[in-house]
């Protein structure tokens, strides 16, 4: 598996889950053209390419490169490095037909073309052992931050504090909060909402 301390925005759920079982990282999703209206997602996606970079991997179709281009034009250009999937043509498994153009996206390539197009990025290196434990579910139950009737509240007071979107929640929450975060820090920041 591999790993960069970089943060990775794909264009789905089926890429984000394809390109999870090639690399120890943040995937970020656009929800395809969604990212054109969601000013949250775009506040999100700035303040991550600011505090860790951004590595772009759309398909490569005509969807794929105006999402990619609307994506370098929000953030600044030196916070992105972009990863290209080259043109295999062929149908998703998932999919009844074939692509309007034709191509595979990212859920339909193979694992060592994904490595591939992503070593040549210069920014992937072999997985080590965190040095510190993730942060899991049962640490939000415990914390209060999920499953008690003001969780809610205290996930948008953490949120805030760490300055990201205040409407994270479940696998998301998780992911953001291992990749900006260790289960150190987040055992004091939830103690410090927890006596506001």
């Amino acid at each position: 598996m591999l790993h960069t301390s970089k943060a990775v925005i794909v264009e789905g759920r089926y890429d984000k889950a394809r390109l999870s079982s090639v690399i120890d990282a943040l995937i970020i999703t656009t929800d395809g053209f969604g990212i054109f209206n969601s000013k949250e997602k775009q506040t999100f996606i700035k303040k991550t390419a600011r505090e860790k970079g951004l590595i772009i991997l759309t398909d490569s179709d005509a969807a794929g490169f105006k999402i990619r281009n609307f994506l370098k034009n929000i953030v600044p250009e030196d916070t992105v490095t972009h990863a290209y999937i080259p043109d295999i043509y062929g149908k998703e498994k998932r999919k009844a037909e074939p692509s309007k153009e034709g191509k595979l996206g990212v859920e339909g390539i193979d694992n060592s073309i994904l490595e591939s197009a992503l070593l040549k990025t210069g920014l992937f290196e072999e997985a080590v052992p965190r040095e510190s434990r993730l942060i899991t579910t049962a640490d939000l139950f415990e914390a209060g931050l999920s499953g008690k009737p003001d969780s809610a509240e205290k996930r948008r007071r953490l949120l805030i504090s760490m300055g990201l979107p205040a409407r994270l929640t479940g696998k998301n929450l998780l992911g953001v909060l291992n990749s900006f975060i260790s289960y150190e820090d987040f055992l004091k920041k939830s103690e410090e909402i927890s006596s506001d």
